[in-house]
């Protein structure tokens, strides 16, 4: 639900500005206050943090949970009578997609720092840093406003390994065509995320990496899809969020608007009782959420609109080392404040 003032019926979108050179501005300054301090940590051990599809045999271990079943060698399976997986050495090159939903909610948010906003930062640091080692980079862009039930995706950009490629994917986030620019309006359609995570499942045929990057406010049914696509790659899944969607302040008689329907309803913050029963609400969802992403088996790293973009690929990498010094442990999930949660089967 997107807050707007009490005395205005429109939405309060944030309307990201397209003024030319805008994204060559944005990369720039970036570029200097974070990946000169990230740059070296995210690419340093391509055995660590991020790992290609190799294909020069490394080893053999016994199977463990969520090891890729296509790696099983069923000769030593057979002569043990135990499982047995393949461990092939690690690429120097890696492929990177963003599945990118680009939904009406995705505008909430303070001014400036909108939850578009930290994806803009986060796909346009994180893109950079891979791409100045040789990576490629794709993206798929789901808008999810343009009321075509039978349109997956919107944009799909093929992966590349230029700064150009960079930003052409940063200005088609500045500068989004006027569907996905369109406000909601009474009777919208629901964000459909399954829609994007099918596309992604269907074309993305070598294994990769794969950034999910989204608030998860969506029609019921994403869960499947997502966990079949982190059986194939390995899946981040980047969740957006705002701290006003899990808590009201006491700001008096304000318009509440649902981004994705337009439906409107004035509450009064006043009301202590309603307060906390939004909290508990926001709570249920959040528990429901958080056990499908476990579920799904993809590592989950949480961005909040009040978060420090430095902090949080921060946390992804120590999310990405601590994973891989531990393979056999479940999918983790790292929340704004850093916490790491304890990993739950899935």
């Amino acid at each position: 639900m997107a807050k707007t003032p009490s005395d205005t019926s429109s939405a309060t979108v944030h309307a990201l500005p397209t003024l030319p050179g805008q994204a060559d501005r944005l990369l720039r300054e970036l570029e200097w206050k974070v990946i000169r301090r990230l740059d070296g940590l995210l690419q340093g051990d391509y055995r660590t943090l991020m790992r290609g599809s190799g294909l020069d045999l490394a080893d053999l271990r016994e199977y463990q949970p969520h090891d890729d079943v296509r790696h099983i060698d069923w000769n030593v399976t057979a002569r043990l009578n135990l499982p047995h997986v393949r461990v092939f050495t690690e690429d120097r090159e890696m492929t990177a997609w963003f599945l990118l939903d680009l939904s009406p909610s995705i505008s909430f948010g303070p001014e400036g720092h909108s939850k578009r906003d930290i994806l803009t930062g986060f796909v346009a640091v994180l893109s950079r840093l891979l791409t100045r080692h040789g990576n490629r980079v794709g993206a798929m862009l789901y808008g999810g406003a343009s009321g075509q039930a039978e349109r997956a995706v919107d944009t799909v950009l093929p992966p590349r390994s230029s700064r150009a490629h960079v930003l052409h994917l940063v200005h088609r986030l500045l500068a989004p065509d006027a569907k996905a620019r369109t406000t909601s309006k009474a009777g919208g359609a629901a964000t459909e995320l399954h829609r994007l995570l099918r596309t992604g499942l269907a074309n993305l045929r070598r294994r990769s990496t794969v950034f999910v990057v989204s608030d998860f406010i969506s029609a019921p049914g994403w869960e499947k899809p997502l966990a079949q696509l982190a059986q194939r790659h390995d899946v981040v899944a980047v969740r957006l969020l705002d701290p006003l969607e899990l808590e009201l302040p006491d700001v008096g008689l304000i318009t509440l608007r649902d981004a994705e329907s337009g439906e409107q309803l004035q509450v009064d913050t006043h009301d202590a009782a309603f307060r906390r029963r939004f909290a508990r609400l926001a709570a249920e969802r959040e528990a429901v959420l958080r056990e499908g992403l476990a579920r799904a088996g993809a590592d989950t790293l949480e961005l909040s609109t009040d978060d420090d973009l430095v902090d949080a690929l921060l946390r992804f990498m120590d999310m990405r080392q601590r994973r891989v010094r531990a393979p056999r442990g479940a999918p983790s999930t790292l929340s704004p404040a850093g916490a790491a949660a304890l990993p739950t089967a899935a």
